[in-house]
């Protein structure tokens, strides 16, 4: 199941299989790719992988930005340095998405702004992550005005817009993880009393207005995800409310028009809310949408178990940062090489898991 092919919009996938979007704080300090970021995710062009979604690029010169040496897609330089890989994975027949991410309160590191915004005045719980360049304790954010919202909104869209001036085949809006669309969506950090918050509906709000307008703006011809999730990546074990906020929730992003739901989870396969489903198949009684799936997928069997509960898609992670070739190593049954966290440490650039991965080679 896992090779075969899947078409999405006017986009044919060569199989399941794609790359996670993963932070990798490598670009230069004003937000653009550089040559090793190409020379990156063309190893996953190479080693077989259908479809990549890239690491979070920040979406305007407010606040979206959340890691030092994030790659943004805010202007002419940052959508240039990205035309090199997606012409050279449109001549392989890979599909390549731009993840467009706002960092919201658990921003980092700004190169625009001093402060943080957020849907409400709420501190993250939790530390700010080392191994991005991160110390010590969230910032408390100020709340975001309806100017400021207006302002983000505009900033996706354009992002989508440089995105597809770039040559990307689609965006992923990133509503997961905690960051600033998952905080509009968490009760706890969404204490608004305007028409943001609330009820479900009015929670994703921010994220129908968003969708809505880079549809708008793109057309019909381009991909447009959503990824989503329980879990952050400052409070792991956040579980939503229950069975009936989640068929809310999936209900109502049925309505968006977005083309892929991405689901992640610490572990996709899990179930879920006392149901005996995994959120995958859950979401599946409730979206007609592909559902993209993700979370310790990281061996044959469990792809294909994942697949056959419903999933259309599965993204790799941690693996496909050891395994590159991962889809070309399935097919030839060769032997996975272990993730290790030492590519992570002290800081998860790609200079740091270029050197670990040479190291690993020359003592075997």
């Amino acid at each position: 199941m896992m090779f075969e092919s899947l078409k999405l919009v006017n986009f044919d996938f060569k199989n399941r299989l794609t790359v996670a979007p993963l932070t990798r704080v490598s670009a230069t300090q004003d937000g653009r790719a550089t040559a090793q970021m190409r020379d990156y995710y063309q190893q996953y062009v190479d080693g077989g992988f259908g479809c990549i979604i890239t690491e979070g690029l920040y979406t305007d010169t407010e606040y979206s930005q959340g890691y030092k040496f994030q790659p943004g897609l805010v202007n002419d330089a940052q959508t240039l340095s990205w035309k090199a890989l997606n012409d050279y994975a449109k001549s392989k027949k890979t599909i390549v998405i731009a993840q467009l991410m706002h960092a919201g309160a658990l921003s980092q590191h700004n190169e625009y702004q001093s402060k943080t915004k957020a849907p409400s005045s709420v501190k993250p719980v939790g530390s700010q992550m080392t191994f991005y360049y991160g110390e010590g304790e969230y910032n408390v954010p100020t709340a975001l005005s309806q100017t400021d919202i207006q302002k983000l909104i505009t900033g996706f869209v354009d992002a989508a817009c440089f995105a597809k001036a770039s040559g990307f085949s689609g965006i992923e809006v990133h509503g997961a993880n905690g960051y600033l669309l998952d905080q509009f969506l968490t009760v706890t950090s969404n204490q608004r009393e305007d028409e943001f918050g609330g009820s479900v509906e009015n929670r994703l709000k921010l994220h129908a207005q968003i969708i809505e307008r880079i549809r708008a703006q793109v057309g019909k011809d381009f991909i447009i995800g959503l990824r989503i999730s329980q879990a952050k990546v400052n409070e792991p074990d956040y579980k939503w409310s229950g069975a009936d906020e989640a068929k809310a929730i999936f209900t109502h992003l049925d309505t968006l028009d977005i083309d892929y739901l991405h689901l992640a989870e610490p572990n996709a396969l899990e179930s879920v809310f006392d149901t005996g489903l995994s959120l995958a198949s859950f979401a599946k009684q409730y979206t007609s949408k592909v559902v993209m799936n993700n979370g310790q997928l990281n061996q044959h069997h469990l792809i294909t178990k994942a697949l056959e509960d419903g999933s259309d898609l599965v993204s790799i992670g941690k693996m496909a940062i050891a395994n590159p070739d991962f889809p070309l190593k399935l097919l030839s049954h060769k032997p996975l090489t272990p993730f290790t966290f030492d590519i992570f440490n002290p800081i998860a650039n790609l200079s740091t898991q270029f050197a670990t991965l040479s190291d690993a080679n020359r003592s075997n």
